[in-house]
């Protein structure tokens, strides 16, 4: 994906807007379609501190329109296969209680309605995804940041409620995502936080990409934050 066609907070509301015109010319308005905005295009919808993102996960409810709608979509603007999905879906953020908790955004072409989730629940969703290598913890500082600035803080028992109602409990959220939590919960300075937050994970990514590529396929979803902490710990050693 080239520069001038990455997802932004700018232009996230164009490409959505394009995507009801084209479903709206190929389905009409009888069959309503429905997106819940989640991961970083929720971070995009609803803050300022993140630049990008390189597609849009959301849970999609519409008809078989959709697809082509959004394959029409990508083509015309350069965008790449998948770029707004439900991939996630298959991973161990997703819960299928995330729609009673999320909130009215907007319409568009009035066939299509935009909602993202609650910031706790994101918060939540991120915890259990927890990717050190990508802007999942990150994400968290920013948005616990922002909402203070909003006058409307996040606090310990809004986060803890939501882990339960999505996952039942916390034990999918792995030590080092709690850590990060827990830091960012107690300190006065989450700018710095955020900060220190962004330059570990680009270093983290930096070193997952030499060990996939002297170590190609070693590296898996449900290993790669033990191989991480390997890393970790071998570079304090030397």
């Amino acid at each position: 994906m080239s520069a001038e066609n990455t997802i932004t907070k700018d232009n996230l509301d164009f490409y959505l807007r394009e995507l009801a015109k084209e479903y709206r010319k190929l389905n009409g308005t009888k069959v309503k379609a429905e997106i819940i905005l989640v991961g970083g295009a929720a971070v995009l919808a609803n803050y300022g501190f993140r630049e990008m993102t390189v597609d849009i996960d959301a849970i999609i409810e519409a008809s078989d329109a959709m697809k082509d709608a959004i394959n029409r979509v990508g083509d015309r603007y350069g965008l790449p296969v998948g770029w707004l999905n439900a991939d996630f879906r298959r991973t161990a953020s997703y819960s299928d209680k995330l729609y009673e908790h999320s909130e009215y955004l907007f319409t568009r072409s009035n066939v299509m309605e935009v909602r993202t989730v609650r910031a706790e629940y994101l918060i939540a969703m991120k915890l259990v995804s927890g990717r050190r290598y990508k802007k999942d913890l990150s994400d968290i500082v920013g948005i616990l940041y922002e909402q203070q600035k909003q006058e409307r803080p996040i606090t310990l028992e809004m986060i803890d409620r939501a882990v339960i109602e999505l996952y039942n409990s916390w034990d999918s959220v792995d030590a080092y995502a709690k850590a990060v939590l827990e830091k960012a919960l107690a300190t006065d300075d989450l700018v710095s936080l955020f900060e220190a937050q962004m330059a570990e994970e680009a270093q983290t990514k930096d070193a997952v990409l030499e060990i996939d590529k002297k170590y190609p396929e070693l590296i898996t979803e449900d290993n790669i934050n033990e191989i991480i902490e390997k890393a970790r710990k071998k570079k304090q050693k030397d």
